[in-house]
């Protein structure tokens, strides 16, 4: 089960379709579903979290927590709404492309792929793009 939680005055647009995505992309990745938590927070909470179990002190978009259990994925991501906007910004694209950006890079993480080199952050890349074509929003007419 994939929830989304608010430590911010933030509210994601389309819940069900964003959680319909993720399941797409986790099922595509040959991964079963477990419980996945988005938690969107500011810049201050994040640095906390960073300080407090990574021993880093900087800014980031995203830090997750992987919990998996062999093909089962479980975790808990969370989100920079600050660092999303200003990414969007610094990349061109809106914040809603970098938001989705964000979000499947978490899970990507849980399905066992890493950006801490080049090579590896190139494949990342990759598959960010791959599975941001699997998100539809569906129009009522």
């Amino acid at each position: 089960m994939i929830s989304f939680n608010y430590e911010t005055e933030f509210l994601l647009d389309s819940e069900d379709a964003h959680e319909s995505w993720l399941s797409k992309v986790i099922a595509s990745e040959g991964k079963k579903e477990g419980e996945i938590n988005y938690i969107f927070c500011d810049d201050d909470y994040l640095v906390e979290i960073n300080q407090q179990y990574l021993d880093h002190d900087t800014l980031t978009d995203v830090i997750s927590f992987d919990y998996s259990i062999g093909n089962e994925l479980h975790g808990d991501i969370f989100i920079s709404v600050e660092r999303v906007r200003e990414n969007a910004l610094d990349f061109a694209v809106t914040f809603e492309e970098e938001l989705r950006r964000v979000l499947v890079h978490g899970v990507l993480h849980y399905c066992g792929y890493k950006d801490k080199c080049e090579e590896d952050e190139l494949v990342m890349r990759a598959k960010e793009e791959e599975k941001m074509q699997l998100f539809h929003v569906k129009h009522n007419t």
